[in-house]
């Protein structure tokens, strides 16, 4: 089935997904600044969207509100449960995504406790079924699957080719193991390895599977590098974001650029999620956006103080106009 991906550019550059970090409000601001060549929401739980009381799902559901600009966008979605699976496959393809992600590497406990996120590497049968899940409700939109190196150990022997018996159009390798968590430097000879696996696996060059690598990555240019080196079909890139929504752009903004696209970031969040998520989730914007000027720790230390959006800019254009 054709799908977007095969339509991009390579090498891809992907935002990662990132729980508090890529909400509709900093996804809108990237896109303005500095679009990646596709960006994905939230991990949302799926368990969640089928099963929880309105409340909790009008909430999740914030997880998937997007305005067109932010296009190719993907659903990344968490579970165990092909019949959830299957629900919010429908509910993306209803909504309008571009494609559909399966999370198979988030470390978080209470998410592998579900038997979701990284136990999926330990479970190959659960983990193409709710591929297949995906499918069967959403069969014109292209399925990938954001995963680890291994469980305790890397395993991309025995993983990564359970997962090409499948019709996945991208997988993003982050060259760690679920135990390594980010306590060490990610290690990309495994990408390259991911890369040779999916070649022995698929002989037709326009019908493989994307494979991207991600981790570590701290701007375009170490991106091209690790293409070069690995031989992947791109890069995603997260932490590198924060603060930073031309790093896609490849700009170098300046002190009142920075602090004014601040003030924009921190007064859409308040009107997009304003009484779905509590306004400490900027702070972390806060302290990325202010560093390495004159001042800056003065700046950050009243931010952190502050409870609404109106507060920040009086803050921050008080030393705009100075």
């Amino acid at each position: 089935m054709p799908h977007f991906w095969q339509d991009l550019k390579k090498p891809i550059f992907a935002l990662a997904p990132m729980a508090d970090v890529t909400d509709a409000a900093f996804r809108r601001i990237i896109s303005k600044y500095g679009k990646p060549d596709v960006m994905f929401t939230e991990f949302t739980s799926a368990d969640g969207l089928a099963l929880a009381p309105e409340e909790g799902r009008k909430k999740l559901l914030k997880n998937l509100e997007y305005s067109e600009i932010e296009r190719p966008l993907v659903a990344q979605f968490f579970t165990s449960s092909p019949e959830n699976m299957k629900k919010s496959a429908e509910l993306a393809a209803s909504l309008g995504f571009d494609g559909i992600d399966i999370n198979m590497g988030c470390p978080d406990r209470s998410v592998e406790k579900q038997g979701a996120g990284a136990s999926l590497m330990k479970n190959t049968k659960l983990a193409r079924e709710l591929i297949k899940a995906a499918h069967e409700r959403a069969p014109n939109l292209p399925v990938s699957v954001k995963t680890r190196t291994g469980y305790s150990q890397p395993d991309l022997e025995n993983w990564l080719p359970e997962i090409l018996k499948e019709d996945v159009a991208v997988v993003t390798i982050h060259a760690r193991t679920r135990k390594e968590m980010s306590k060490v430097p990610a290690r990309w000879e495994f990408v390259r390895r991911a890369v040779e696996i999916r070649n022995q696996c698929q002989d037709n060059i326009l019908t493989r599977t994307l494979i991207l690598g991600n981790g570590d990555v701290k701007d375009l240019n170490e991106a091209r590098m690790r293409v070069g080196e690995t031989g992947c079909d791109g890069v995603m890139l997260g932490r590198a974001i924060f603060g930073n929504p031309w790093l896609f752009a490849e700009r170098l903004p300046d002190k009142k650029e920075k602090l004014q696209v601040l003030i924009e970031h921190t007064k859409l969040f308040e009107k997009l999620l304003g009484g779905y998520k509590n306004f400490a989730v900027m702070k972390k914007h806060f302290k990325a956006y202010i560093n390495d000027f004159h001042g800056a720790g003065d700046l950050r230390a009243k931010l952190m103080e502050t409870n609404d959006a109106s507060e920040v800019e009086k803050i921050v254009s008080d030393i705009l106009s100075t």
